[in-house]
């Protein structure tokens, strides 16, 4: 019977090796007392730190801060922050990724405090700060929001009472940039008072935060209802909901309007949350979600008016997620510019599936109760970020002289983390 035991107890070992396992816990009390240094946990001496770890045969299993994660020892190679391998001043890696040897295994791993080392077979060592890697890790990364945001409908951005940044504040101080920006971040629009209202002093305001992205439309544009491009901004008539530049590879990211001069009525400016309307349809339709997520669409913008000849084509799908945490960073939302759903975007056994999801989204976009509609004046100007919020206006009367620009998203987000911002 014992030498049936110890040769099951060898066997069942020997399998376990032989799956790539070099430590592991046993529940048999029978199997510690006959492999007392065998298969194991390692922990730490401090158990306030509560952290374990495993090394497997092509892996490295970390259990610390309530979270499970595995490394493949070529990342943690690679990773290295070590004088020899990364420039702490330039921030840039000096490893070539591509020398790492892919079989690569660690001699030995030992935990000092809140620091592993690793010493690798040519003696040398990398150390990682358990939190780095919490950070950094696959299943960390799962759990962190990239930008957070409030999401909102009418209400709940008019109770938020979300204050405006003064036009001298946000040239002048990073307070006051700082406090916009936050505002920006969090809602996807946001206002500046008590600016001049001429295209000069609009457009220092943009390049306060960001170079301004210049497009076929030029760099900063002025227009009235004159129809003096091929798009129907350039009218008097009401414009639906929409997110502009869908045409574009990728679509611009941020918009600024100032609206100089306005004699006559209407034209109030829609604003809507289009993550909180997706966020509706994700409730309701998971499944519709996801297939908005999924099925890419070609958006075109054709216009051939005077000397401006211009034939635009984007591509993506109507709603854009992070592959990793299922973040939607993106709404790609336009009638107007929806090229043709052919076969080779959304086949035939698709198309009706994608209809009617694009149907309950447009009706969570449509909700008299997630319309937020504000009064464009001379010295508001509004900022949008138009990969979230969808705009509209209203038809109006007499004459009404607007001007903006598109700014680039990457140099807004690179303002806002300089001061401090999650972004």
């Amino acid at each position: 019977m014992w030498c049936h035991r110890l040769s099951h107890l060898q066997s069942k070992l020997q399998n376990l090796l032989r799956g790539g396992v070099t430590y592991w816990t046993f529940q048999q009390p029978s199997f510690k007392s006959l492999f007392p240094l065998a298969i194991q946990w390692h922990h730490t001496a401090s158990k306030s730190l509560n952290c374990n770890w495993q090394q497997h045969e092509d892996h490295f299993e970390l259990q610390y801060a309530n979270t499970v994660m595995r490394f493949d020892y070529v990342w943690l190679r690679d990773h290295c922050r070590s004088a020899s391998c990364y420039n702490s001043k330039t921030h840039q890696r000096s490893l070539d990724t591509a020398s790492v040897d892919l079989c690569i295994k660690p001699k030995t791993i030992r935990l000092d405090e809140t620091t592993l080392f690793f010493t690798w077979p040519d003696g040398h060592v990398t150390k990682y700060d358990l939190d780095w890697l919490v950070r950094n890790s696959y299943e960390g990364q799962k759990q962190k929001v990239i930008q957070p945001r409030i999401l909102w409908n009418a209400e709940i951005y008019q109770q938020a009472q979300v204050p405006s940044v003064d036009f001298q504040s946000f040239l002048e101080t990073n307070e006051g940039l700082k406090n916009f920006l936050q505002n920006f971040l969090l809602y996807g629009i946001a206002f500046v008072e008590n600016v001049p209202p001429t295209q000069e002093h609009t457009e220092k305001l943009a390049e306060r935060i960001s170079l301004i992205r210049e497009t076929i439309y030029g760099r900063m544009w002025y227009f009235t209802s004159d129809f003096s491009r091929g798009d129907t901004a350039y009218t008097k008539l009401a414009l639906d909901r929409h997110t502009d530049t869908t045409y574009f590879q990728e679509p611009c990211g941020i918009q600024v309007f100032h609206c100089l001069k306005h004699e006559g009525t209407g034209g109030r400016t829609l604003l809507v949350d289009g993550f909180y309307a997706a966020e509706q349809v994700l409730q309701k339709a998971p499944e519709e979600f996801e297939l908005l997520t999924k099925v890419p669409l070609k958006h075109e913008y054709i216009e051939n008016v005077g000397e401006c000849h211009n034939h635009m084509i984007g591509v993506g799908p109507v709603l854009n997620i992070y592959p990793w945490n299922k973040e939607l960073y993106l709404i790609r939302y336009n009638s107007y510019d929806l090229y043709v759903l052919n076969q080779v975007t959304v086949p035939y056994d698709v198309v009706h599936r994608w209809y009617t999801a694009h149907r309950t989204l447009t009706i969570e976009l449509r909700r008299p109760e997630n319309e937020f509609w504000v009064k464009l004046k001379p010295g508001r100007v509004l900022f949008i970020d138009n990969w979230r919020v969808v705009h509209g206006r209203e038809s109006f009367t007499g004459y009404r002289q607007l001007c903006g620009c598109y700014l680039t998203r990457d140099d807004v987000l690179n303002t806002a983390r300089l001061l401090g911002l999650q972004a």
